[in-house]
């Protein structure tokens, strides 16, 4: 197992949803049963039901992962900057650090190089900063995090805030943006000061953790095998273009996997979790935000305002099914999403 450094830091924070008890429910941080959404023209809070919304922190996802590799003597952990890796004609080799690495397989998380974007494939980027922060006084629901606040200003692109408390006075406050290119960190903590004064009207607090991140959501095809080689993550494709979830796609393809290795010794045997449909749906959306057709906050508030919150998130895991798709488009307005619709639907046959 090579990485270019060891994981011992709060880096990051990751929110997903269950229906049940997951395989790291043990590090689970929080969980809601209920979460509010916030637009200039609905708001409401969402009964997640049979869903809980979660979140783990990085620090403690590094230490459970560490402590089953700690127990498992088969694995060996190098600790150095990965320079390329190869299909051979014995399987492929890892060149990291000064060392030759081979292997009958790799599973491969770096995207060494972006994406070459031909025409018609869009590619935006999801930015975010967070601060975890305390007040001296108490400031938050602890049972009602904030999913998405759309009531800040657009100008930047496509942005929500989203707050998850921990207690009365402390709690995750990420500001977000889907746009092509990212913001400079000057203007993430304005906006993040902002939301405290003007939303949140807490005047005093003190900032313990920050975090930052970068998510591409585009409909490129990535590679999911090259030879011998599995590419896993966001390099294999398990980021969902339209809204940048990752993680809970990442538990799937690693189960599957997982089954393909155990029943036919290579790990290559893998369903499709991008079915053509979803992709087109995906395609459709990031025609939508990037061509700026309408706001991106509308269409959230469509969808979440017509819909229930757990049709919404099955949808968003790809899992719902035909009759349950018509019902969410029918939620969004109608000639923009069926001209973009046709437009995607013609590329196929190119």
């Amino acid at each position: 197992m090579i990485d270019k450094e060891r994981k011992n830091s709060n880096d990051r924070t990751w929110c997903f949803w269950e229906k049940e008890e997951g395989l790291f429910e043990k590090i689970v941080y929080r969980k809601w049963d209920k979460v509010w959404f916030y637009s200039p023209q609905f708001e409401s809070l969402l009964n997640l039901d049979p869903y809980q919304y979660k979140m783990i922190r990085g620090i403690d996802f590094y230490r459970y992962c560490q402590q089953v590799i700690d127990g498992s003597p088969n694995v060996h952990q190098v600790y150095v900057p990965i320079n390329k890796i190869e299909n051979h004609s014995t399987g492929v080799q890892v060149a990291a650090g000064d060392k030759i690495y081979n292997g009958r397989f790799v599973f491969n998380s770096i995207l060494f190089q972006p994406p070459t974007l031909s025409n018609g494939t869009f590619h935006l980027l999801q930015h975010f900063m967070g601060w975890v922060i305390e007040t001296p006084d108490t400031a938050f629901n602890p049972g009602e995090p904030v999913l998405m606040d759309f009531r800040p200003h657009q100008s930047n692109g496509t942005t929500f805030v989203y707050v998850m408390p921990f207690s009365e006075t402390k709690a995750l406050v990420e500001y977000t943006v889907f746009s092509p290119e990212i913001l400079s960190a000057e203007v993430y903590r304005g906006e993040l000061k902002k939301y405290m004064r003007d939303s949140l009207q807490i005047p005093a607090y003190e900032i313990t953790e920050e975090e930052f991140g970068v998510i591409p959501m585009t409909n490129f095809r990535f590679n999911q095998k090259q030879g011998n080689i599995l590419n896993i993550g966001t390099a294999g494709g398990q980021t969902k273009p339209s809204s940048g979830y990752t993680f809970r796609f990442i538990q799937k393809q690693t189960s599957q996997i997982v089954s393909s290795l155990k029943e036919n010794r290579h790990p290559f045997n893998l369903k499709n979790q991008g079915e053509s449909r979803f992709r087109w749906f995906d395609s459709v959306m990031l025609n939508i935000l990037q061509n700026k057709i309408l706001e991106g906050r509308d269409v959230f508030a469509d969808l979440f305002s017509k819909n229930t919150a757990p049709v919404i998130l099955e949808f968003l895991d790809n899992e719902t099914q035909p009759i349950q798709e018509l019902k969410i488009m029918k939620s969004v307005p109608a000639w923009p999403f069926m001209k973009a619709g046709l437009t995607e639907w013609l590329k196929s046959f190119r």
